[in-house]
C-alpha cells in the first residue's frame, strides 16, 4: 500500500515531498529499490557421459539377464559365460546397476568369522593333493524319512571328485567312496589329505585305518565349528540353494537323479567365483588357463572398440588362484618392535 502511495504521488509532487507525506525514510527506499537485479541462472541441462551404455546397450545387458538361460545365474557367472562364448557386453558391476535399478538384486548372506583359536591349517597349491568331505541329509517323501548324500571335494580347483547317495549313514560306506575315488584319480601314497568335521563316520576307526592303509593323512575340524570346514559347506549351500532343490524327494531314485544332474552341472558348467570364474573341471583337469586367455582376447577386442568405457586399465580376466588353505594362518609383522 504504500509503495502503491508513493508511485501515484511521485509523478506530481516528486519523489521527496511523497516521501515526506507518507513517512518513509529517504534512504530507506533508496536502498530498497536500487537493489542491483539477481542474474537468471539459466536451467542445469543433464549431459550424457560419454563413456555410458546406450539405452539400447542397457536394455540387451537386461535382456541377457532376464533370459531363461541366465535368469537363475548371478552376473559374475553370467559374465564368464558370455565371455566363453566370445561376447561382451558390459563389466559384472555395470549388471549389478542394471538389476538394482530394476529392484532384482538380492541380498546375499553374511559369512560367519572363524573363532581365534587353534585350529586346522591346511594348504594345497594343486589339485588332489588337499580334499575335504562331508554328508548332507535330503527329506524323503514320508516324514523322518532321509536320504544321505556323500560328497568329496577338491579344495584347490572345487571340483567334486567323488558322491554317492546312500540310505543310511555308515563309515563303510564311505571307505568304499574313498577307495574308488582315490584310484579314479590316480592319487599316490602320502600325496593327499583328507580333511572333514567330527561326525561318527568321519572319526570311525575303520576309516582311520584305511586312510593309513592307502598313506593319507587325516585332518578334523573343531569339535561343533562348521567353519573348520568350509569348502564341503558352501558346496552343499550351492546344492540347496539351486532354483530346481525340492523340500522333499518322491523317491530315492528321484534323489539320485537330481544328485546326478546337479554334480554334471557344478563339476563342468558352473562358473565359479573362486576360481577366477572357471569351472571346475577345467581348473581340475588343467584347462583353465587356456580359457583365460581366449577371455582377455575378448576383453581386449571390447577394450580396443570403446576404450573410453575402461576408465582405470586395460581390462583383463580374473586371476586363477595359486592357493587353497583351510584357516590361513595369520601373517606376522615383518618389523613389529620387540617386547
Amino acid at each position: 500500500m504504500i509503495d502503491e502511495a508513493i508511485d501515484q504521488l511521485a509523478p506530481i509532487v516528486g519523489t521527496n515531498a511523497a516521501l515526506h507525506a507518507v513517512g518513509v525514510d529517504r534512504a530507506t527506499w533508496y536502498r530498497r529499490h536500487r537493489r542491483s537485479p539477481q542474474p537468471v541462472r539459466p536451467e542445469r541441462v543433464a549431459t550424457p557421459q560419454p563413456r555410458a551404455l546406450s539405452a539400447v546397450e542397457r536394455k540387451q545387458i537386461k535382456a541377457a539377464l532376464e533370459s531363461d538361460e541366465f535368469v537363475d545365474e548371478a552376473p559374475a557367472t553370467v559374465y564368464a559365460k558370455l565371455l566363453d562364448q566370445g561376447i561382451y557386453l558390459g563389466s559384472v558391476s555395470t549388471m549389478y546397476r542394471i538389476l538394482h535399478e530394476h529392484d532384482e538384486v538380492r541380498e546375499r548372506r553374511r559369512q560367519a568369522t572363524h573363532p581365534a583359536h587353534k585350529k586346522p591349517e591346511l594348504i594345497a597349491t594343486a589339485p588332489n593333493s588337499v580334499w575335504s568331505w562331508d554328508i548332507t541329509k535330503l527329506h524323503g517323501p514320508e516324514k523322518w524319512t532321509y536320504y544321505y548324500l556323500y560328497v568329496i571335494l577338491d579344495i584347490f580347483s572345487r571340483y567334486a571328485v567323488g558322491w554317492m547317495l546312500a540310505r543310511v549313514e555308515r563309515a563303510a560306506l564311505f571307505q568304499r567312496l574313498i577307495a574308488d575315488t582315490i584310484a579314479k584319480q590316480g592319487v599316490a601314497r602320502d600325496q593327499l589329505t583328507l580333511h572333514s568335521d567330527r561326525g561318527s563316520p568321519m572319526i570311525a576307526k575303520p576309516v582311520a585305518h584305511l586312510l593309513a592303509d592307502l598313506g593319507v593323512t587325516k585332518s578334523h575340524s573343531r569339535p561343533h565349528v562348521s567353519n573348520d570346514n568350509p569348502y564341503s559347506e558352501s558346496q552343499f549351500r550351492t546344492f540347496k540353494y539351486r532354483p530346481d532343490f525340492p523340500d522333499q524327494f518322491g523317491s530315492f531314485e528321484d534323489a539320485r537323479a537330481h544328485c546326478a544332474r546337479f554334480f554334471a552341472w557344478y563339476n563342468d558348467d558352473h562358473r565359479h567365483s573362486g576360481i577366477g570364474l572357471h569351472t571346475p573341471a577345467d581348473v581340475h583337469y588343467g584347462r583353465a588357463e587356456e580359457i583365460r586367455e581366449r577371455r582377455g582376447v575378448v576383453l581386449l577386442d571390447a577394450y580396443a572398440e570403446h576404450p573410453e568405457r575402461f576408465v582405470r586399465k586395460v581390462p583383463s580376466p580374473p586371476a586363477i588362484p595359486t592357493i587353497a588353505w583351510i584357516n590361513e594362518p595369520e601373517k606376522e609383522a615383518a618389523d613389529s618392535p620387540n617386547p
